[in-house]
């Protein structure tokens, strides 16, 4: 499918004025977390809530980084996500939770992100019991 970017919006979730524009994250749905500079969470005062946490690179490398909670925007859509207090020489990733979180998907042709439509949501016990009857 290739890489591409995109430009997004991260907000402290106690206070949204305080926030930054991230003009270049790259889309990675191989990444769980969205990682963003340090500095830049820093900025906007999102607090550092998990310490220590172990990531595993491509290459094999452990690191371990800090996680926090922010509010990550991308036109009309938000949602609030772990993200990660990347180091230097680290990638400022999109990944996937938030990805999942805002309900946009990947258009592979267009290299771009889209809406991923209407989400599911559980049947009724009684709906349930009634097709498995059938």
């Amino acid at each position: 499918m290739g890489t591409f970017f995109t430009r997004c919006k991260i907000e402290n979730i106690v206070d949204r004025s305080r926030s930054a524009v991230l003009p270049k994250m790259m889309v990675d749905t191989g990444s769980e977390y969205t990682w963003v500079s340090a500095k830049t969470l820093e900025k906007i005062g999102v607090e550092r809530e998990k310490k220590d946490v172990t990531f595993i690179m491509a290459n094999g490398q452990r690191i371990t980084r800090s996680v926090g909670f922010a509010i990550i925007r991308l036109d009309e859509y938000f949602t609030v996500d772990e993200v990660v207090f990347a180091e230097k020489g680290d990638l400022l990733l999109l990944g996937a939770r938030t990805l999942e979180g805002l309900n946009l998907t990947i258009d592979p042709m267009k290299k771009r992100l889209v809406a991923a439509g209407p989400l599911p949501a559980a049947a009724s016990i009684k709906c349930a019991m009634r097709h498995t009857a059938q």
